[in-house]
């Protein structure tokens, strides 16, 4: 049983709590120290939000093929991850290639760190060549301990499958002698072969420091690119969205949260209380850990930070709503707590694992926005369970103890009727036929009037790139007012980024790609309409920013993490078909929400990607709670009970839990819509629609998938 806390000792809990909240908040806002260390400004923000390096790289040799310049691409956007997961790496015309690394304003800083990509070679004493670069796969700093018990520091190299086989015959037969890694011509290191390393993965030792053990892999990762490259330019850019994007976002995050509280206090009284104060320093926390590991906060970061909050007030609503059921069966408000909690668990721990098992996989395996997506979604996953079942749990104790005793504090279910929704099931499945359906024929009909299934953004095909000096500087947001309009006259399209050069009158405006005489006509309207010197325009193609390797290892690790949610699920509810629905439902949103983003021709781009996959999350999350009731009634099922009753009860008792938990989450995306400007609110309007679709594939499809599995397998 819960037991009950002393007056005084409830008065000290939410002392100390709102102390903590008091303290963290002024860490978050002012830092410690002369560095203000901790202070939410110094959140690492990416480029869209903050701008940072743009380093522009030539190729050195003559005529590099396709296929050299996509590898040295990817690997080149795998090495700069040191930096931040949020960089960038594409190429211009056919030799070149750019870097975007964000939250940094020093060039040749970061040129000096990331060196001169050159050749490297694994070779015998004799300076026999035995593996070259291309061989290497990956190279990491890491520890381990050594046959003393000590810890070294190490690098870790995984080999491709070529070099595996050459590496293997290479230490078979050097045993006992020194395999020199030379770069650009240099020795970097000279490991002495302690065994032959056939599995393709294999350790350095011998690092004095970790900082020297990263130096290392860092040079052994630039010298395995195909392609040598040279500096050719380097810049320091301005955001993509400008300070207002940040402006508003913020705005729009706090009034979403005071709304999502003002709800939770009508709809659960003291409860909602708790669960207000428990936000509040779920916020703090999360601004002061994001700070702490060094975060690179971006759009689709924001986007992991929102399904955490949401999924932060939906751990407390299933355990007000079971309070709540157990105040109405006519328990005391202590025991109703402490019923409450326990019945609330398993919800909320396997909703909880199942997404942090898609944040840990799609941090492990995704690249760019989806690790930084990956990363916050993890961390507020964390909290959120934190601050819901420790938390919560204390200040209600607390709240009770000083006096908030009575029951009509902590509210009572309403009697209602059970709703039938299997009833309605051929209903609801073929409305979602007809929208998926809709979607496809969407698609196809964009793609025959030669406009794309999906109207594409340019980091996902890439387009031109035009420099423009002007005569005067432009802020984000007068290029957005003066010069977009122009510009998307001038091409006749409105999917156009533009960034600022530090320093200069020098804009950045990438555009799709233009054909020469479509070239001209752009040259031509900025010089009418700005009076700039045409001279002083360039353009290049670029490629998209999202290669397809990225886009391959995205799916993939979607694929992956679907996979171990389905292995999950089945596990814990002990029926596979209880797995399959549920990924059949997340399959459902995504296809209804592509099927809004054909319909509607929204930009598919980097924000596509953490739409849809917070859109997954979150979708998980509501469908576990359904199911964990349909399992709690199945262990106390007797044979004349009907299996379409007790699903259509499970589905009713967790109804305010459905909509209380979209309701609130919507609340914050809408807010967000509504004072976001135009980038923003194309990164919205789909996830509040996955949000609704999300809700209601909850509700009115996974029940009713169950149990049509469950009938064919009786049959």
């Amino acid at each position: 049983m819960m037991k009950k806390m002393s007056k005084s000792k409830g008065l000290v809990v939410l002392l100390v709590t709102i102390v903590c909240i008091v303290a963290l908040s002024l860490v978050s806002a002012y830092g410690v120290g002369e560095k203000k260390v901790g202070a939410a400004e110094n959140i690492k923000l990416g480029l869209d939000l903050a701008g940072g390096v743009s380093i522009t790289y030539q190729v050195v040799s003559d005529n590099p093929t396709e296929e050299q310049m996509n590898d040295t691409v990817y690997k080149l956007a795998k090495r700069v991850e040191v930096y931040s997961t949020e960089a960038q790496v594409y190429k211009e015309g056919d030799d070149r290639i750019n870097v975007e690394i964000p939250g940094v304003t020093d060039a040749n800083a970061i040129l000096q760190e990331l060196g001169k990509p050159g050749s490297l070679e694994f070779q015998t004493s004799d300076g026999t060549v035995v593996l070259d670069g291309t061989g290497v796969e990956a190279a990491n700093a890491g520890t381990q301990t050594n046959s003393v018990g000590n810890k070294e520091f190490v690098v870790e190299l995984k080999l491709t499958e070529d070099g595996k086989k050459a590496f293997a015959e290479a230490t078979a037969n050097n045993i006992g002698k020194t395999l020199p890694i030379v770069f650009d011509g240099e020795v970097i290191c000279n490991p002495t072969v302690n065994t032959a390393i056939t599995d393709g993965n294999a350790i350095i030792t011998g690092m004095d420091s970790y900082e020297s053990a990263e130096q290392l892999a860092s040079q052994i990762r630039i010298g395995s690119l195909q392609l040598e490259l040279e500096e050719l330019r380097s810049n320091v850019v301005g955001a993509k969205l400008g300070q207002e994007a940040i402006a508003t976002s913020l705005k729009a995050a706090a009034i979403g949260i005071v709304l999502v509280m003002i709800f939770m206090i009508v709809m659960y009284l003291v409860p909602g209380i708790a669960a207000s104060i428990a936000l509040i320093l779920y916020i703090v926390l999360e601004l002061v850990i994001l700070n702490a590991f060094e975060i690179t906060l971006t759009l689709p970061g924001i986007a992991g930070i929102i399904l955490s909050i949401g999924m932060a007030v939906d751990a407390n609503v299933i355990i007000f709503a079971r309070i709540k059921e157990e105040l109405t069966l006519g328990h005391s408000v202590i025991s109703s707590m402490e019923t409450g909690f326990k019945k609330a668990l398993s919800a909320i721990v396997d909703g909880n694992v199942t997404t942090l098992i898609a944040a840990v996989v799609l941090g492990i395996m995704g690249s760019g926005s989806v690790k930084g997506f990956a990363q916050t979604l993890a961390i507020g996953i964390l909290l959120s369970m934190f601050t819901a079942l420790v938390i919560t749990r204390f200040l209600l104790k607390a709240l009770y103890s000083v006096g908030l005793q009575d029951e009509k504090f902590y509210g009572k279910n309403k009697e209602g009727k059970t709703i039938n929704f299997l009833g309605k099931r051929k209903l609801f499945f073929g409305i979602s036929a007809a929208v998926i359906i809709a979607g496809f024929v969407f698609m196809g009909v964009n793609a025959g009037q030669g406009n794309g299934a999906l109207n594409y953004s340019l980091e996902f095909v890439g387009g031109t790139s035009t420099n423009v000096t002007f005569n005067e500087s432009y802020t984000i947001e007068e290029l957005e007012e003066k010069v977009v309009p122009v510009v998307a006259k001038a091409i006749g399209d409105k999917n156009i980024e533009t960034q600022t050069v530090a320093g200069s009158n020098e804009v950045i405006i990438k555009t799709r790609e233009l054909k020469s005489e479509e070239r001209e006509i752009l040259n031509k309207a900025l010089v009418d309409n700005f009076n700039v010197d045409e001279s002083l325009i360039t353009a290049e193609s670029i490629s998209s920013t999202i290669s397809s390797e990225m886009r391959n290892d995205a799916i993939i690790a979607v694929i992956v993490s679907t996979i171990f949610m389905l292995i999950y699920i089945w596990f814990r509810f002990k029926d596979i078909r209880f797995a399959a629905s549920a990924v059949i439902a997340l399959l459902h949103d995504v296809l209804v929400v592509l099927a809004f983003y054909a319909a509607a021709r929204i930009s598919v781009g980097s924000t596509f990607i953490a739409c849809m996959l917070t859109i997954v999350g979150y979708s998980i999350n509501a469908t576990i709670v359904i199911f964990d009731r349909i399992r709690e009634k199945l262990t106390t099922m007797r044979k004349k009970d009907d299996l379409v009753t007790l699903i259509n009860e499970s589905i009713t008792q967790t109804l305010s839990r459905s909509v209380n938990t979209t309701v609130t989450t919507f609340i914050m995306v809408a807010v967000l819509f509504i004072l976001g400007v135009t980038s923003i609110r194309v990164f919205a309007l789909p996830l509040m629609v996955g949000i609704i679709c999300g809700g209601y594939s909850s509700v009115c499809i996974t029940g009713a998938l169950w149990y049509v599995f469950k009938k064919q397998s009786k049959k």
